[in-house]
């Protein structure tokens, strides 16, 4: 009985440890080490089978870094410039030195964002966005934040009726703006980056435990 009992405990103490995250100074240290302030976001990779999913999340991408105390490129502008430049294919610069484009633009890091999943299913009243986000350093080149975020969004209406819920349901997902999606896969997603130097938080959320580097999420509306 008291084997037992060890195993059994040996196996707890094991699984918590492997469970363990770790804080946000060890899971980025190389953006701690780098202090980086300003960003370029490349358009999104899509690799999704919607086409303007592209668009539709590359203008969102600002605000949640600047919520974070990071100055980001305005989106349009960049995009102007890069099909100027003939560099509006982000695929091309994901394995490439980022040095010459920091000095270019003037950055200290380049965001790349590549969208894994983007659908809308009416008849399950489901939206479900996948996204994955990339941040490298133009000085180093080195990855200094990398989370997936995985967000299905279900609408539903409850009038009382089961047949009119579900009609409704579906027109209300067939309605509803798919950037929202979006834009709550960013803010649970880039979420957990360290504050920049924009942020009151800045060098005080070190001892914080990050989020797991790839997590899945369901959020929903309901309208009565």
């Amino acid at each position: 009985m008291k084997k037992i009992f060890f195993y059994v405990l040996l196996i707890t103490l094991l699984s918590s440890c492997a469970t363990k995250m770790p804080t946000k100074s060890v899971a980025y240290k190389n953006l701690y080490s780098e202090h980086p302030l300003s960003i370029l976001a490349m358009p999104p990779i899509n690799r999704s089978t919607k086409v303007e999913a592209k668009e539709l999340f590359y203008s969102s991408l600002a605000v949640p870094f600047a919520l974070n105390g990071y100055y980001v490129m305005p989106p349009l502008l960049t995009m102007e410039i890069l099909k100027e430049e003939s560099a509006y294919d982000s695929e091309m610069f994901t394995n490439s030195s980022l040095k010459k484009m920091g000095e270019l633009f003037g950055v200290d890091a380049v965001l790349f964002t590549t969208i894994h999943e983007w659908t809308k299913t009416s008849i399950t009243s489901q939206i479900r966005v996948k996204i994955e986000y990339t941040l490298k350093s133009t000085k180093t080149d080195e990855i200094l934040f990398n989370r997936i975020g995985d967000v299905t969004l279900t609408t539903s209406v409850n009038s009382g009726n089961v047949i009119a819920n579900l009609a409704a349901s579906m027109l209300a997902t067939a309605l509803t703006k798919e950037i929202i999606v979006g834009r709550n896969v960013n803010i649970y997603t880039i979420g957990d980056i360290p504050a920049g130097r924009y942020s009151p938080m800045y060098q005080k959320d070190g001892d914080q435990i990050s989020q797991p580097k790839e997590f899945k999420k369901s959020i929903s509306n309901t309208y009565h």
